[in-house]
Parts: C-alpha cells; structure tokens; sequence
C-alpha cells in the first residue's frame, strides 16, 4: 500500500522549534518531489517548501525562508521539515505530499500531488 505518514507535530511556544518528519511506504521516493503544506483554521490549505529528492533542490513559500528547512535522508526514504522561530501564524495542520517528477525539480509541487499524508497538528501558543 503507498502511502505517506507525518510525525512530529504537537505544541510549541512562540520561537521555538519543531522537526516533521514524512516517511514513504510502499515506493521509493528518488522519483518524487516532496512538498509540505498546511492549512490553518478557516484558511485554504497553502504550500510550505518543496524538495527534489533527485537532486536535494528545495524551494520555500516566503512566509517561511529563513525558518524552515527541507531535507531527504534517503536511505530512510523519508523527508523532514525543520521549523525554527516558530510564530502563532504557523499553527496549522501539516500535510506532507508527493508529485512524480520526469525532469527533477523544486518547483514541482502545487494543488494536484499524486500521493498525501493524512497530516500532523502543529500549534504555537503560549
């Protein structure tokens, strides 16, 4: 069965820190571009950071440059998130998605994803 599991969320308070992770099973993830996005309360959902796991090329909304971070660790078949400075705007649910890619890209990621996380909880507050 193929799907994707995210892990990792859970309560932090303004500032602080917190590391997804998204683990493939059932395929492999060389072929794919990894995008997390999230979808707070009442909002549309709206994509984070996008990885090409050919290459390890990674692209970031501007809401989050600077403060999250993307990174395979392929023989884990797995991609992680690493989010810092955290803010209260970055509470949402976080869904972690995969596109097949031909031609390895970061920008690959968008609305039609081939495969999606049933997504982890993230809340800042104090």
């Amino acid at each position: 069965q193929l799907q994707l599991v995210e892990s990792g969320g859970g309560l932090v308070q303004p500032g602080g820190s917190l590391r997804l992770s998204c683990a493939a099973s059932g395929f492999t993830l060389d072929r794919y571009a990894i995008g997390w996005f999230r979808q707070a309360p009442g909002k549309e959902r709206e994509g984070v950071s996008c990885i090409s796991i050919k290459n390890g090329r990674t692209n970031y909304a501007d809401s989050v440059k600077g403060r999250f971070t993307m990174s395979r660790e392929n023989d884990k078949n797995t991609v992680a998130l690493q989010m810092n400075s955290l803010k209260p705007e970055d509470t949402a649910v976080y869904y972690c998605a995969a596109v097949r890619t031909i031609i390895p890209s970061p920008f690959a990621c968008g609305r039609v994803m081939d495969y999606w996380g049933k997504g982890t909880l993230v809340t800042v507050s104090s």
